[in-house]
């Protein structure tokens, strides 16, 4: 299940990415959003961030 609006993300949250490399396996990555790369309010397969550790990828889900 991935998070497909732009407004359920901010900078700060923890959440858990799939990283382009991993998209075929599910691979998760868990860290702190520090930037939102997607500009559109939507988007079918995820929203793009990049985490404070620079990896970027789509986000999974949020981390409460």
């Amino acid at each position: 299940m991935t998070v497909e609006k732009r407004s359920e993300i901010r900078p700060g949250q923890r959440v858990e990415i799939v990283e382009k490399q991993n998209q075929r396996s599910g691979t998760r990555t868990e860290g702190v959003v520090a930037r939102i790369l997607t500009n559109s309010p939507t988007h079918p397969r995820g929203i793009k961030v990049m985490l404070t550790d620079g990896k970027v990828g789509r986000v999974m889900a949020v981390i409460s």
